[in-house]
């Protein structure tokens, strides 16, 4: 049948590779990683069944509850619809017109990705005290989230094809009508997308909402916490969480539905249609100039601000103790890195299995990790200390733990890189390299590193960005007497020493920064790799049937 295929020309296509089966290390390896997200899921439900009905009960048909619910809904409800329209409003203008300086706009608009949320809060709230109500929380949460949308609309439109787009043209319709009716149901997949991760985000605010004044869920709970120090009531205010964060995934499927967007032609794809704005282009330029200013303008004009004002000028005198400042730079910069290898090489094993061995197993490990995007990290904290002082209690507030937390939170973003890093290191040329006599220790050296070490530093660099901006997990499991750049924000912030925390933000946003162009550096090698893992494979082609390769 081989023959037959190859004798009409259709030899590019691929041929199904047989299953092959999967050490059983392998196995266990993955099996751990997936243990590690489902223990504290399933200790945070484990706590609240064993909390009793009647006093569950009671709990939850308090008035409080009452007001929790409808602010959580009302945030995340508004935030996401908002992020929603600017992220699809600025991804359209930058991608399909004309826009001058559009390079500029896009880096400004991915930018606030850097700026965690409370320290967005802390420079409106010092800016004014009147924000700390709905519509601040409104404001900052929607600027701080909104680009989460927008990168992924971005990326649907550029590789999208006008081919629809200037057949509906033909057919009479309008700018609005072919956005309307051609353009956005193919962004469908990637809006509702990125509105997830908007959803998931804003139920899992704290900080932000802390400094803002603003009751949730998840401020319920660290309040719960610190006064009775039992995590029974706290964890049925976090199982609660926990159904709203399943309720919007469940919902991001539903309405995403089942098509396919994929072009089935073999055509040529053409470069993306870019309209003219005309008379609107500079009231376009406008607002990408407001919306610069109100994303990174105030929260880094709010710094500066404050790094020149001295402590007496505080609303809460306070002097900067410079042996804390490096003390928490030096904290924050370790528990990162540290974090990041752990991560790393926890979920390496999964992804080595997903890549080479693909099975129902290996996706059911997957599904479970992926689960921890769906988690408040407040609750995956509040459960990981319960366990600690119910069954490890020498790990309690030890740095290990703190560690610990941090790969079952982050795991699904170091495994999304290291997954994509195997894919692009081929198997051929491994087989290759075995066959030429080089030992498993020199293939992976020679071979596997130089292909997926980029993407595996990418991996690694989005969770040290992560863990130095985190904050819950942070204030509930550090050890007693660490610092970090965020926890430090946060206890002047909420104390109103303005001034006192502009140091500590400023190098937050720093390092933050810093990384964050480390990361885009990191990725496009990671390209660079994966395009001579192709050139290497269709070279090798070429030479086993005994002609030159295509150049």
């Amino acid at each position: 049948m081989s023959d037959v295929v190859k004798a009409v020309g259709l030899s590019a296509l691929p041929e199904p590779r047989s299953r092959k089966r999967a050490p059983r290390g392998l196995l266990v390896a993955a099996g751990l990683c997936a243990l590690l997200v489902l223990m504290p899921l399933a200790f945070t439900v484990y706590r609240a069944v064993t909390f009793g009905w009647d006093d569950a009960i009671e709990l939850i048909f308090r008035p409080l509850v009452g007001e929790l619910l409808i602010n959580t809904l009302s945030i995340t409800v508004s935030a996401t619809l908002v992020a929603g329209v600017v992220g699809t409003a600025a991804a359209w203008f930058i991608e399909r017109t004309r826009l001058p300086g559009r390079r500029l706009w896009a880096a400004l608009t991915v930018a606030p990705l850097a700026m965690p949320a409370f320290i967005t809060s802390y420079a409106w709230v010092s800016l004014s005290l009147d924000l700390q109500d709905f519509a601040g929380a409104l404001l900052v949460i929607s600027t701080a989230y909104f680009p989460l949308v927008y990168l992924p609309v971005a990326a649907a439109l550029r590789g999208m094809d006008p081919a629809l787009e200037e057949s509906a043209r033909s057919l009479g319709c309008g700018r609005v009508g072919v956005f309307v009716r051609v353009v956005l149901p193919q962004l469908r997949p990637a809006l509702f997308g990125g509105m997830l991760l908007v959803a998931l985000g804003v139920l899992s605010e704290f900080g932000a909402f802390t400094l803002l004044r603003f009751r949730t869920f998840t401020t319920q709970i660290y309040a719960e916490y610190r006064t009775s120090f039992d995590s029974s009531g706290a964890s049925v205010f976090a199982c609660i969480l926990i159904a709203m964060c399943l309720f919007c995934l469940a919902l991001e499927m539903r309405v995403r539905g089942g098509a396919r967007y994929e072009r089935v032609d073999r055509g040529v794809r053409r470069a993306a249609l870019r309209y003219e704005l005309g008379a609107w282009r500079w009231a376009v330029v406008a607002a990408f100039v407001v919306l610069a200013i109100v994303t990174l303008g105030v929260p880094i004009g709010m710094i500066g601000f404050w790094l020149t004002q001295s402590g007496a000028a505080a609303i809460t005198p306070a002097e900067v103790s410079p042996e804390l400042l490096i003390e928490s730079t030096l904290s924050s910069i370790g528990y990162g890195c540290a974090a990041a290898v752990v991560t790393t090489l926890a979920c390496v094993p999964l992804a080595f299995l997903l890549v080479r061995f693909p099975s129902r197993i290996a996706t059911t490990f997957e599904r479970i990790v992926f689960l921890a995007q769906g988690l408040p990290s407040l609750v995956v904290a509040l459960a990981i200390v319960s366990l600690a002082v119910h069954a490890l209690r020498p790990l309690y507030q030890s740095a290990e733990l703190l560690v610990v937390a941090y790969a079952i939170l982050f795991l699904p973003l170091a495994l999304v890189s290291v997954r994509a890093a195997f894919t692009q290191a081929q198997p051929r040329l491994e087989e290759t390299a075995r066959s030429l006599g080089l030992s498993w220790r020199e293939t992976v050296r020679r071979v596997l590193l130089p292909l997926a070490g980029p993407g595996l530093g990418a991996g690694a660099t989005m969770v040290f960005i992560s863990v130095v901006t985190e904050l819950n997990s942070t204030l509930l499991l550090s050890p007693s007497g660490t610092r970090t750049l965020a926890t430090q924000v946060w206890i002047d912030t909420s104390t109103l020493a303005f001034a006192a925390a502009a140091p500590y933000a400023a190098l937050l946003v720093g390092i933050s920064l810093a990384a964050s162009v480390a990361l885009f550096t990191l990725l496009g090698r990671s390209a660079v790799a994966g395009r001579a893992a192709d050139l290497k494979v269709g070279l090798q082609a070429g030479l086993q049937a005994g002609s030159p390769p295509d150049e």
